[in-house]
C-alpha cells in the first residue's frame, strides 16, 4: 500500500526535503561524476527554513495545497525526467550538463515560492491571494537567490524563464529562451508539475480541501472571482474534484503539445514502465466515480500529510465561503 506521505513509487519521502535532496543527489551522481551536490544541498536546507518560517524575510508557507511537500514531488520528478532525457536523448541531442541539471532542480524546488509572503506585507493575508502572479514573484526570487548560490548572471536568468512553464501567466510559446536544449528542460519543468500532483495519492483529498480555498482567495472561484479568468466557475470543493477528468484532458493536451510529450522521459528513467501517468490516470478513474455516487463523501477518505508550521494560520471557513 502507497503511503500518503510518499512519492509514486513509495519509495521517496515527500514530506522530507533531506529524502528527496538525496535521492536528486544520488541521480546527479550517476550522470555526471561531478554532481553539484553542493549547491543542491544548500537549496534544500533554505527551501525547508522558507517554507517553515525560519528567515527573517519570509513568512511560513500557509497554502496547504502548494506547499513543501508538492514543490519536493515535483523536483524529484523533475530529476526523474532529467535522468530520462540523459539516458534515451538521441545522436541529434545535446547532453544534459551539471549545470542544467543543477538548474532544473533549483526551478523545481522554487517555482511555487511566490506563493510565500513577506513578512512587511500588510496588503494581503494569505499566500493564495498572490495566486495569479505568483509564478513572476517565484521567478524574480530564484534569479536573486541561484545567484547568491554562485551560478552567474546567465544560469540565474535561465532559471527564473523556465518556471514559467509551470504556470498560465505566459503561454509556453512564448517564453523566450534561445537554445533548443534549455527549452527542452524547461518543459520536462512544465511535465513535472503535472505528473506529481496529479498523482499523489491524496490529489482528490487535496483538490477538494486545499486547492479550493486556494482558488477562492485568489479569485478563481467563489464570489471574488475575477472575471477575466479562462476557467470554469468552481462552485465547491466538490465541484472541482467532479471536474477531474476534465481537466485531466485539457492538461493532457498541454502534456502532449506544448510540453512535447516530456513524460515519456519517466518510462525511460523507470525502465520501460510510468508509474506517474498509471496513478494519475487511477486517479481520473477514481474522480469519475466519485462524480456518480450519491455520497461522494465516502470515496474520499484519505488524509493528506500536513507539512505547515505551526505559526500558518488555516483559512477559516467563513472566509473562503464552504
Amino acid at each position: 500500500m502507497r503511503r500518503n506521505d510518499h512519492d509514486v513509487t513509495d519509495s521517496v519521502r515527500t514530506t522530507d526535503p533531506a529524502s528527496v535532496a538525496a535521492e536528486v543527489i544520488r541521480l546527479g551522481g550517476r550522470l555526471f561524476a561531478d554532481p553539484p551536490a553542493r549547491e543542491l544541498e544548500r537549496a534544500f536546507g533554505d527551501a525547508a527554513e522558507l517554507y517553515l518560517g525560519r528567515h527573517p524575510d519570509y513568512c511560513a508557507c500557509d497554502t496547504e495545497y502548494h506547499d513543501i511537500q508538492h514543490v519536493l514531488d515535483v523536483t524529484l520528478a523533475m530529476a526523474r525526467l532529467m535522468d530520462g532525457y540523459q539516458r534515451s536523448r538521441g545522436a541529434a541531442e545535446a547532453p544534459l550538463t551539471r549545470e542544467l541539471y543543477a538548474v532544473g532542480a533549483l526551478a523545481a524546488l522554487f517555482h511555487d515560492f511566490g506563493y510565500l509572503r513577506r513578512r512587511n506585507d500588510h496588503r494581503h493575508r494569505y499566500g493564495a491571494e498572490y495566486t495569479l502572479v505568483h509564478v513572476s514573484r517565484g521567478a524574480g526570487f530564484l534569479r536573486r537567490y541561484a545567484g547568491r548560490l554562485g551560478l552567474g548572471e546567465e544560469l540565474s536568468r535561465l532559471a527564473a524563464t523556465l518556471v514559467h512553464f509551470t504556470g498560465y501567466e505566459r503561454p509556453v510559446d512564448a517564453i523566450r529562451i534561445r537554445s533548443a536544449l534549455a527549452r527542452r528542460i524547461g518543459q520536462l519543468l512544465g511535465t513535472a508539475d503535472i505528473l506529481a500532483q496529479m498523482s499523489d495519492r491524496c490529489y482528490l483529498e487535496k483538490c477538494r480541501d486545499r486547492l479550493y480555498p486556494e482558488f477562492v482567495l485568489g479569485r478563481l472561484a467563489g464570489r471574488g472571482r475575477s472575471l477575466a479568468r479562462a476557467l470554469p466557475e468552481f462552485a465547491s470543493g466538490e465541484d472541482l474534484v467532479h471536474r477531474t477528468p476534465a481537466f485531466y484532458s485539457g492538461a493532457s493536451q498541454r502534456l502532449n503539445l506544448q510540453l512535447a510529450r516530456s513524460y515519456e522521459l519517466a518510462t525511460h528513467h523507470f525502465g520501460g514502465v510510468n508509474p506517474y501517468l498509471d496513478a494519475i490516470e487511477k486517479n481520473v478513474r477514481h474522480a469519475a466515480r466519485i462524480a456518480d455516487d450519491p455520497d461522494p463523501g465516502r470515496l474520499l477518505r484519505r488524509r493528506a500529510p500536513s507539512t505547515l508550521a505551526p505559526e500558518a494560520r488555516p483559512y477559516p471557513m467563513d472566509l473562503v465561503g464552504l
